[in-house]
């Protein structure tokens, strides 16, 4: 005969009652989205990945990656033939060598890169200015670290940097501050002159540059990226983030990189090793090997360019007013001439009514503030882009 069982054993078992780190964080306008578009059978233009395949070459290198016996850890920072490809191409690039062993980190992706940086410098009781809108990570980075957001909007519309602004965000508190160029969500992409502004701003003080530049191949119309490596003083206070997701059409494999100078880069890591130590064995050796061919990422915008012109034309046919796109594979639009709908309000009805997803550039501000403006992905196939264009027309 069994034993009765204990009161303990016999009490409802209850879970733990939490105090969230992030009570303000719930699902993402992005999965929102998404799940409306799979509902409706809508193209889906929201979720900024494209829908079409990565060079073979590519697969081919990791594939022999994997039959070299390249499949254990490799080193914490980063495979050592990956490391050396990327310092190359950033001093081809931008005029700065960065050295691999010291000063290179290879990372899960360019937002494994951020969160990382952002707990490595920032501590409780720090500020962090932030540029709104923004990617939506930072916010939620800079919270688990402890330390209070700055908001700094861009200038409505343009989504220029005001450095008047930023200048008077700052105070003795302030730690850090993050930039992206090429924006998310906007698609601006920032001057030389705006950058310099930044420089002699920073410069008198202490505060670190988190700079990420995950769109750093997508710039157009004749323009070129203006990274934070190529200035000496900001390039000595930076983390430069890049992501060869974006590059290589491969957001998937998550992996990316954080170039920083060896004081950064020596709290970077310490922090790296312990949330997720390193990355996939094979995939590094094969970025490493494709990279040896610069002209994937040469040619990268000239290849989105096509596309964004494509969308572009296609848009002008509708009531949109569309705003520049000067870099990303975003494109941005006033809705004032098409809807009285909030920008959320009209993503969902376009979504339901016309069979197109987009997102709200009011999802990227932490108060949500609306300028009736929405955002288009084309980094699509161009028959993706066609029915979307197609259904978009009708308005």
């Amino acid at each position: 005969m069994n034993a009765p069982l204990s009161a303990l054993e016999s009490a409802t078992p209850r879970t733990p009652a939490l105090q969230s780190k992030l009570p303000r964080v719930g699902t993402t306008i992005f999965s929102v989205m998404s799940a409306l578009a799979v509902q409706h059978d809508a193209v889906n233009l929201g979720q900024g990945f494209p829908d079409f395949s990565c060079d073979p070459k590519l697969v081919d290198a990791v594939a022999e990656a994997m039959r070299a016996g390249h499949n254990q850890y490799p080193p914490m920072p980063g495979a050592a033939p990956l490391r050396q490809a990327i310092s190359d191409k950033i001093e081809a690039l931008y005029g700065r060598r960065y050295d691999a062993a010291t000063d290179i980190t290879v990372t899960a992706g360019a937002t494994q890169g951020i969160l990382t940086a952002v707990l490595a410098v920032v501590r409780e009781g720090d500020e962090v200015i932030v540029l709104e809108p923004c990617y939506d990570s930072y916010v939620p980075n800079i919270e688990l670290a402890g330390a209070t957001v700055v908001g700094v909007p861009l200038t409505p519309h343009t989504f220029r940097p005001d450095m008047a602004r930023i200048a008077a965000a700052i105070t003795p508190r302030t730690r850090a501050i993050v930039v992206n160029t090429p924006h998310n969500p906007s698609g601006t992409v920032w001057t030389a002159e705006e950058w310099r502004q930044l420089d002699e701003l920073l410069a008198p003080t202490d505060i670190v540059l988190i700079s990420d530049e995950v769109y750093e191949h997508m710039v157009y119309d004749g323009q070129h990226h203006q990274s934070a490596a190529s200035l000496p003083r900001l390039a000595a206070r930076a983390f430069i983030v890049s992501s060869f997701g974006k590059t290589y059409h491969v957001t998937g494999w998550k992996v990316g990189f954080v170039a920083a100078p060896p004081a950064l880069t020596a709290e970077f890591r310490k922090v790296h090793q312990f949330n997720v130590f390193t990355v996939n064995t094979p995939m590094q050796h094969g970025l490493a090997r494709y990279m040896a061919d610069p002209a994937p990422y040469l040619e990268l915008s000239a290849f989105y360019q096509r596309k964004r012109d494509l969308f572009r034309a296609g848009l002008a046919g509708t009531r949109f007013k569309l705003l520049p796109c000067e870099g990303t594979y975003f494109q941005s639009v006033d809705i004032s001439a098409v809807s009285d709908l909030d920008e959320s309000e009209f993503c969902q009805w376009l979504t339901v009514e016309l069979g197109v997803a987009a997102i709200p550039t009011s999802a990227f501000y932490r108060d949500g503030f609306d300028q009736r403006v929405v955002r288009f992905c084309f980094a699509k196939q161009d028959q993706t882009l066609q029915t979307a264009l197609e259904r978009l027309q009708r308005l």
